[in-house]
């Protein structure tokens, strides 16, 4: 994957045309996601991965099935190498909230 510059990039362009390209991969996953992403190029997004039409979209929806929450710093490295996802859970610099098994589909989601 190409080095991303922050999680804006990644959910405003690269998650949109992987989920327009690749809709039922996405819905092999059949949940949704909220990620709030802080710090400079961050923002929060709804990765609905359940409905018919697979979307990623600007804000938020009231019961996600899981919630991810991290900085764009972070959200960086986890990009640059999956496997940091977890040392990054444990050292408490990925919060992840609701359906936790759900996170562990993230890089189905995330990878490019």
């Amino acid at each position: 994957m190409p080095a991303v510059q922050n999680a804006q990039e990644v959910f405003n362009v690269l998650v949109p045309d992987k989920l327009a390209k690749a809709p039922d991969k996405a819905k092999e996953v059949g949940a949704v996601f909220v990620f709030k992403i802080s710090g400079e190029g961050g923002g929060e997004w709804t990765v609905d991965l359940a409905s018919a039409t697979p979307t990623c979209k600007p804000g938020t929806v009231p019961s996600p099935n899981c919630t991810i929450e991290m900085a764009n710093s972070d959200f960086l490295t986890m990009m640059a190498d999956q496997s940091k996802g977890m040392q990054l859970f444990f050292s408490g610099k990925l919060k992840v909230s609701g359906d936790q098994m759900l996170a562990m589909k993230l890089p189905k989601v995330l990878a490019f």
